[in-house]
């Protein structure tokens, strides 16, 4: 089957070279021309861990191409997947699907053959109806079905998530379309993933309501996490507690400096925006998204704590390693690396910091950093060492180095990556979260 993917990000890029793993043609389709030259020269424009390979792989075999040129690329097409941003909206947070309708309106316009166009893209309730109505007002002569199918691909782990779903979700309203689509996940089928077929407004309100019951898991995490700091609890204790009931899982429950990324920021508010539109408020989301975001600036806070507060913290330095929201990726999107240094600036604080992979796209977002060329060079001279992103390279610090290079013996560990025993056994003071 020959598959188009109109968009070659995160999502658009990994979809396209799992299906041509899989067999399929596919043809990868994105507007900017640089992105699609650095393809062909085998440079991916996100770092996401096995993509390169399965990308040059897919290449080779002639299964898997790039272009520019949509009317081009979607030609012979039986599924044409649209895998373009979504960002929030400047000003009222809801979806901004300009994109998704450009393409829509793009598509209508030089579909050649019968087709099944699919947003892949996370959108609203009701996107589909509107995609439907811009390909009939187009005037095509040709059969077309419009299909949600939302992902769930985890940054850092998205191509087993695609290959071994927990489960695959197909929003359609027609035979067409569900035949279609069964064709394209037939060898997810031999696999035995579960495949729920829904109506199409059903499959965009699962990813949002996904998306937004995990920000509540961590969120509720990390409010258990202070309230353990108080009373002298461990939250990872509580949290293998309560992950132990298979009502509740162990996933989404390990406390930190709260959620970022490129989903449950965005997909959260957008929830809430098509909730006050359909008047059905989802309150408890509301109270995600405002503790989610006091959360940040408060792990800023502890940082500040740790130095002797504020007015002792004027004038030092703090080592921050670790700066996209997650690790195994180069996402910097409403990581909480931005606020907790934006908050020590603040507090007149000097930053110097390392990633192993996000330093040049955190560079513009973070000019009161200096960024470093490895962790030790970011720990020299600095007043305290404050873990944002729990990247293996830095669960094995040598902690004798650490001591010695840093100006004071200080580490705050928002991730818990390290044991308080061990860390203080070493002379630090160490303060970590949710931990007494």
């Amino acid at each position: 089957m020959k598959i188009a993917m109109v968009g070659s990000g995160y999502v658009g890029l990994v979809s396209g070279a799992c299906f041509a793993d899989f067999g399929h043609d596919v043809v990868c389709i994105d507007k900017d021309q640089s992105k699609i030259d650095r393809l062909h020269e085998g440079v991916m424009p996100i770092f996401e861990p096995g993509l390169a390979e399965l990308v040059g792989k897919n290449v080779e075999t002639g299964r898997l191409s790039f272009t520019t040129d949509l009317a081009e690329g979607i030609k012979d097409a039986q599924a044409i997947f649209i895998a373009v941003g979504t960002p929030s909206r400047r000003g009222d947070g809801h979806a901004d699907l300009s994109f998704v309708y450009a393409v829509a309106e793009e598509v209508g316009a030089s579909l050649a053959n019968d087709a099944v166009i699919v947003t892949k893209s996370t959108v609203p309730v009701g996107t589909g109806d509107e995609v439907e109505r811009i390909l009939e007002a187009s005037g095509t002569p040709h059969t077309f079905a419009v299909v949600s199918n939302p992902e769930f691909l985890r940054e850092g782990a998205a191509i087993g998530d695609f290959k071994r779903p927990d489960r695959i979700v197909i929003g359609a309203e027609t035979e067409f379309g569900r035949e279609v689509m069964s064709e394209v996940y037939r060898p997810l089928f031999l696999n035995e993933s579960p495949i729920m077929f829904t109506s199409r407004r059903s499959a965009e309100l699962i990813k949002y309501a996904a998306n937004a019951f995990l920000a509540t898991k961590i969120t509720f995490i990390n409010e258990m996490a202070d309230l353990c700091e108080k009373v002298g609890a461990n939250v990872q204790d509580v949290s293998r507690g309560i992950g132990s009931d298979n009502r509740i899982g162990p996933k989404f429950l390990n406390a930190g400096p709260g959620y970022g990324g490129s989903c449950f920021p965005k997909d959260t508010l957008a929830l809430l925006k098509t909730a006050e539109d359909y008047e059905s408020p989802v309150r408890l989301v509301e109270a995600v998204v405002k503790t989610n975001d006091s959360r940040k600036r408060a792990m800023g806070r502890k940082v500040i704590d740790a130095l002797g507060g504020p007015d002792a913290a004027r004038g030092k330095k703090v080592a921050l390693l670790g700066l996209t929201f997650k690790p195994n990726t180069d996402d910097m999107r409403d990581s909480p690396a931005i606020a907790v240094a934006q908050t020590l600036h603040d507090a007149g604080v000097s930053i110097e910091a390392f990633d192993p992979e996000g330093m040049e796209i955190a560079a513009p977002l973070m000019p009161e950093v200096t960024m470093m060329n490895d962790p030790y060079d970011a720990i020299k001279g600095a007043d305290a060492v404050a873990i944002v992103t729990e990247w293996d390279a830095f669960r094995a610090l040598d902690l004798k180095r650490v001591k010695e290079l840093a100006n004071a013996p200080v580490m705050i560990d928002l991730r818990n990556i390290y044991k308080p025993e061990d860390v203080r056994a070493a002379g630090f003071e160490y303060s970590s979260i949710g931990r007494s």
